[in-house]
């Protein structure tokens, strides 16, 4: 077949997956190979025949591969148009094309060089993060992508298996389409790493000056926090885990709401330790507790407040077994998350069909936390810092028992997880209440009491957590009164010695700890 009439197919990859099975497709269709560098040699490897791309620029590799693709053998065999019917012979594609000896290209296979992975590593230099800037690759990708109404352009290899199964027709102009959009997505998403790199080299901040995110819709929700509000769940491009990326087992499709709560509850279980569970309702705790099963953790952590443990969430952080799946099978419930669910626990929930059901992958977290403003957007560092137990100050003349720092230890994780002003009262391993929310931390204080009160929870011997100062001694006046006997704070108020003076007055231990934990 004459070399300029032959379909041909343009391979340059970084990422290698799957290639040598789509260049084999290819080429058993009658499509010429033309291909660079490592891809060519990988195609040739394989016992592929294949044409450098500087036997048809006829052009060497230059500048240490700097430039090997950027020329119009390259781009007019993207960027022509093939009959398209014109009548201005100078705008005619294929005849100038005919002229120049220009061969047509007809798939596009290319993806980047890894920028990302590459100044991730910690010994990477300006130098090596210079050379991963592709420029022939976006080139290629953005010029074949623009010709989508002929050429069909490829960045992501889990898309080779379809693309071999559609051979030898090849795939349609919706489907070329849908590939170009995920083409320019692609070069967008490698500029943005590259310029934010570069924006934030030698800057000062903890953030960076540009903040580039791009975010590809995984599913469209019924609807947002109320009906009228539409919604729908996106992942940054590239990252896989978490609960944008758990696997349902059972159950409705989840809901706005249904997320917020879930990544509240799976967020807060974290930080319990083994054999911990935490109940949540509006992206607060109504209970959490540990236990020495998945069973006693559950029934601990509802039992904090069973009137507002209906309709929540249930995150645990051990296997879910059938001895727990009996517990909340007996409540209405609208999720339940935890690392793993036991076919004996899903046979269990089966009997609750509209129960979701969640099982989360591990992934990393969040470099940023966004919200937005009007006009604008906030972004900040999670509150991922942790003050090590022994970096902990007692400033009262009692000391808590190993018994109360245990508890201190605890409630200091819970309250972590609480809207502020948050309260949280606890005692061997369980919250019995907890004031959330508060325009004020002595409403937060009493409020609190009043949730243990109306558990039927005595208060005697129970420590209490705040998640910041007391401005005034008011709130720990409360909580001695209900039957606290020590307390955690981070400190920090202008009348931190009127607190402490009556936490000593009445024999309270108290602990700060340096670091307050608001949650707005």
């Amino acid at each position: 077949m004459d070399a300029l009439a032959a379909p041909t197919a343009l391979i340059s990859v970084s990422d290698k997956r799957g290639v040598i099975e789509l260049a084999t497709a290819l080429h058993q269709h009658g499509f010429r190979l033309v291909s660079t560098g490592g891809s060519a040699q990988a195609i040739a490897g394989a016992g592929l025949p294949v044409t450098a791309v500087s036997d048809l620029t006829q052009f060497p590799e230059i500048m240490g591969g700097r430039v090997k693709t950027l020329h119009p053998a390259i781009h007019g065999g993207i960027l022509g148009r093939l009959d398209d019917g014109r009548d201005d012979a100078r705008d005619d594609d294929a005849a100038i094309m005919a002229e120049l000896g220009i061969a047509r290209i007809d798939w596009v296979v290319v993806n980047l060089y890894p920028f990302a992975e590459t100044t991730a590593q910690a010994d990477c230099s300006d130098a090596q993060a210079i050379e991963q800037i592709d420029i022939g690759g976006p080139a290629m990708v953005r010029a074949a992508a623009k010709n989508h109404a002929r050429v069909t352009v490829v960045c992501d290899p889990d898309d080779y298996p379809d693309l071999i199964a559609s051979l030898p027709d090849g795939c349609d102009a919706a489907q070329r389409r849908a590939l170009a959009v995920k083409a320019f997505a692609h070069t967008a998403h490698y500029d943005g790493q590259v310029s934010q790199w570069l924006a934030g080299r030698g800057d000062e901040g903890t953030l960076p000056p540009l903040l580039n995110l791009q975010l590809q819709r995984v599913d469209a929700l019924r609807y947002g926090e109320n009906p009228h509000q539409a919604a729908a769940l996106y992942r940054a491009v590239g990252q896989v885990g978490g609960l944008a990326d758990c696997v349902l087992r059972q159950g409705k499709a989840l809901s706005y709401n249904n997320l917020l709560d879930a990544e509240a509850a799976w967020r807060a279980v974290q930080a319990l330790g083994q054999h911990a569970c935490v109940v949540i309702k509006h992206c607060n705790p109504c209970g959490a507790a540990q236990g020495a099963s998945a069973r006693e953790a559950l029934q601990r952590a509802l039992a904090s407040d069973p009137t507002s443990a209906f309709g929540g969430i249930v995150a645990f952080n051990t296997p879910l077994d059938d001895e727990a799946a009996a517990v909340l099978a007996e409540r209405f419930l609208e999720v339940v998350v935890a690392p793993e669910v036991s076919a004996a626990a899903l046979q269990r929930l089966a009997s609750k069909p509209a129960l979701r059901v969640m099982t989360p992958t591990s992934s990393r977290a969040h470099d940023y936390e966004l919200r937005a403003i009007s006009g604008g957007w906030l972004a900040q560092q999670p509150d991922d810092h942790s003050t090590a137990v022994d970096m902990w100050q007692c400033v009262t003349q009692r000391q808590p028992d190993a018994r109360e720092m245990n508890d201190l230890q605890f409630a200091w994780a819970v309250v972590r997880s609480v809207r502020s002003n948050a309260i949280v009262y606890a005692r061997d391993g369980a919250t019995l209440g907890i004031g959330a929310g508060q325009m004020s931390r002595v409403d937060a204080a009493r409020f609190g009491a009043l949730k243990a009160e109306a558990a039927g929870h005595d208060l005697t011997a129970a420590v209490l957590a705040s998640d910041a100062f007391f401005p005034f001694a008011d709130g720990v006046e409360a909580a001695i009164a209900a039957g606290v006997r020590a307390v955690i704070q981070p400190g920090g108020s202008k009348r931190d010695d009127e607190v402490i003076a009556a936490c000593d007055q009445h024999g309270i231990a108290m602990l700060m700890t340096g670091y307050r934990h608001f949650r707005h």
